[in-house]
């Protein structure tokens, strides 16, 4: 087909073209709109400030340079001979600032006018999202674009004034940047609050009863009479142990079975002492739970950490995919969920009210709710946003899993769920508590049974180690006031308060968003770099922060305290959100920053005296002059370096073990290297470059139990998700690593 002509035989001449982000948001929308819409990628920003010098001109108001992206040129000529071929250009990025600042550039370098109506907007790529769209163009939103620059300024400013002075004072190659020095600073706080917490002791005393019914429970001792007491000693545990089981031969620290007990726990067997205690209270009510909201993007990376086990870049990765749109067969290329990059739990009527039908279809009318529930909007929540639903509630994830891999299928059913439970109605739960009395001494029974399920039929919202709620206990007897149970045993344990939890991911993009630190759509650059540039590393899943993350926090700190401080840097993302709204000049903004931050600057350069942070040595020598390499950070994280430098400038990659046995050569190692091209992860062999082996699937280090191959290999399973597989073909031996549920091919 030639340039100028279409299917059909229409001119370009009266064509007109689309701009979006990505080809595969090209590929979607051009399905949708017919013959006379070419769509476009630009394949994200086209134009940015130069990385090899600060380019904002402080000096002219802070007026930022920017330059076209290198490797941009033949995306641009071609978007340009585009552009002089349409009747009409529109610009179609994401619906937020950095999709409003990527179409400002577009009408920059296309020489596009900015006042006429070229911009459109969806939040969802659907075919009726787009046809709305495009009767609803609109001109670019300065107001949005200039939130986006503040920030970009801002961010720069900060990065490219700061990380040299680190350069000359701690190590060469350090950064810092607003936000992520923020992100370290409650890493590092949160591991001193460890290392200066001093557990204490505390005991429980747990009842074992059974009713007239013959039904056995339990109950927790709770105070005397009415005022809660906490058992702090062992000799506290005795004093009651001694009031409630009076003189009885079993209160003597050996259990009923012979059973000696521990110094930290205690079984008194009752049950032949004959012991009553009588039922002081029962307290029944009816407990309505309410569904979570729909995802945001915060809370999305959140449960998405929680249940699938994803890191938040992950997480974004597959959703952009679902957004985007994929292929379902003969539906073709359709967006399966809607905007992934928000701060809203908005829903929009046509959405919600189809969601009830479904409910009420599926489920039952008694399943949806009478009237919706919706959340207060929140100081700087974008108002024009949904929530992340699936574009159409119809659209189930068995329905759509023959065409996706495990990982969207797995994200996809995570938004579905959520998204149709918090339209359902909701849960409602029986409770009881029971107090009973021991003399003085109250055991408190709690309870529970669900009488309605409500939304608890489609989804539960998981939790973090931080704040769980205590949930009631299980079924308990028939129980009425006066009533008197028979005491059957005792049991005593010794426990420890323990230290608040190091972050996991999503317990950090928790506290991120609770303190207003930074934006959703900017968490996982945030914890990738402050991993690459060696301030904090992950073990076990929890965020330590090492030597130099600590030393570059103090350093921050003591010299430059706005800049690390939390609230300062939340007062500054409101501002920032001003800027947005038309309510704030961002160049003032910017300027009442600077001046400040610039003497700062000034005064840190004189007073910070030199810090000789010592380079972790490894047991690698090096291969060209025998000395023991130091560990390095570089852009793309941990590498082995020669201490000699200049003199040797010898450096390897740091290789992670998986101690396998290479299986070609026999006396090799298989270890994980990554590829120069891309970074991309594989194994090879320690022997390279003469054993040539390589595997871009992980080797675990343990034998098959099905055929005795020497190694399984981790990858993903559809059925399974992620899974140990035999590499011999004829086996076909898998094992689930989520639920460890073996199957076989």
């Amino acid at each position: 087909m030639s340039r100028g002509m279409s299917h059909g035989g229409v001119d370009w001449l009266s064509k007109s073209l689309i701009i979006v982000e990505s080809p595969a948001k090209a590929k979607t929308i051009e399905k949708f709109l017919g013959r006379k819409y070419t769509v476009k990628a630009s394949m994200g920003h086209v134009r940015d400030l130069p990385k090899s010098q600060l380019g904002v001109s402080v000096e002219n108001n802070f007026e930022p340079k920017y330059i076209t992206i290198r490797g941009k040129g033949e995306i641009l000529k071609e978007l340009r001979d585009s552009a002089r071929k349409a009747e009409r250009v529109y610009l179609a990025t994401d619906p937020d600032r950095e999709g409003e600042a990527i179409s400002w550039h577009l009408a920059h370098v296309l020489k596009l006018p900015l006042d006429e109506p070229l911009r459109i907007e969806f939040h969802e790529i659907t075919k009726d999202a787009i046809q709305r769209a495009i009767k609803q163009p609109r001109p670019i939103d300065l107001a949005r674009v200039e939130a986006q620059q503040a920030r970009r300024v801002l961010d720069r400013l900060v990065g490219y004034k700061l990380s040299p002075l680190l350069w000359r004072k701690v190590r060469r190659g350090l950064s810092a940047g607003r936000v992520q020095s923020v992100a370290v600073r409650l890493i590092v706080d949160r591991e001193r609050e460890i290392q200066a917490f001093v557990p204490e002791e505390y005991w429980s005393l747990t009842a074992r009863v059974k009713a007239d019914s013959g039904q056995p429970f339990t109950a927790k001792y709770w105070g005397v009479n009415d005022r809660k007491t906490e058992l702090k000693t062992r000799e506290q545990v005795q004093e009651v142990i001694g009031a409630v089981a009076g003189g009885s031969p079993a209160a003597s620290g050996v259990s009923g079975d012979g059973t000696v007990s521990s110094p930290t726990a205690e079984v008194f067997d009752l049950s032949a002492a004959g012991i009553a205690i009588q039922v002081r209270s029962v307290k029944r009510r009816e407990k309505r739970r309410n569904p979570a909201f729909p995802f945001t993007t915060s809370s999305l990376q959140q449960e998405a950490a929680r249940k699938l086990g994803f890191t938040v870049r992950r997480t974004m990765a597959v959703a952009q995919q679902l957004y985007e749109g994929l292929s379902l067969g003969e539906a073709g290329h359709t967006g399966l969920v809607t905007y992934i990059r928000t701060d809203s739990t908005r829903i929009a009527d046509e959405a919600a009210l189809a969601a009830g039908e479904f409910i009420e279809r599926t489920y039952g009318k008694e399943y949806r709710p009478e009237q919706r529930r919706e959340a207060e909007r929140r100081a700087g929540e974008q108002g024009a946003h949904e929530a992340i639903r699936p574009t159409d509630v119809n659209r189930t994830p068995e329905s759509v899993k023959p065409y996706l891999t495990p990982d969207q299928y797995r994200l996809y059913r995570l938004i579905w769920e959520r998204f149709v439970a918090s339209q359902m109605a909701p849960a409602v739960l029986d409770t009881v508590s029971v107090d009973l009395a021991a003399g003085e001494h109250v055991f408190r029974a709690s309870g529970q049974s669900i009488r309605f399920p409500g939304f608890m039929k489609v989804y539960i919202e998981g939790e973090d180690e931080e704040g769980q709620r205590e949930e009631n206990g299980g079924l308990l007897p028939e129980l009425a006031e006066g009533q008197w149970v028979t005491l059957q045993a005792l049991e005593s344990r010794q426990h420890f308060t323990q230290p608040p939890p190091r972050y996991s991911e999503a317990m950090l993009v928790k506290a991120l968003e609770e303190r207003g630190i930074g934006r959703p759509s900017t968490y996982a650059p945030i914890i990738g770099t402050i991993q690459t540039r060696g301030y904090v590393e992950k073990r076990e899943k929890r965020f330590h922060p090492t030597e130099l993350g600590i030393l570059v926090t103090d350093i921050l700190k003591e010299y430059f305290p706005d800049i690390i401080d939390v609230e300062f840097t939340a007062h500054l993302e409101d501002k920032l959100d001003a800027v947005e709204e038309g309510q704030a000049n961002w160049r003032e903004l910017i300027s009442r920053f600077y001046g400040p931050f610039e003497e700062t600057l000034k005064q840190a350069e004189e007073k910070v005296g030199g810090f000789e942070l010592e380079d972790e040595v490894s047991d690698v020598p090096c291969e060209k002059c025998g000395r023991m390499m130091v560990v390095k950070y570089g852009r793309f994280g941990k590498f082995l370096a020669c201490p000699g430098f200049p003199e040797c400038r010898s450096t390897k990659p740091i290789l992670e073990e998986t101690g396998v046995r290479c299986p070609a050569c026999g006396t090799g190692r298989i270890v994980e290297r990554k590829s120069k091209k891309g970074g991309r992860r594989f194994y090879g062999c320690t022997n390279y470059p003469d054993c040539n082996f390589v595997s871009w699937e992980k080797p675990v280090n343990r034998p098959c139990p099905e055929c005795g191959a020497p190694y399984l290999v981790e990858k993903r399973v559809k059925e399974l998700g992620l899974s140990h597989v035999c590499k011999q073909p004829e086996c076909g031996y898998a094992e689930s690593v989520e639920g460890m549920e073996e199957v076989h091919a």
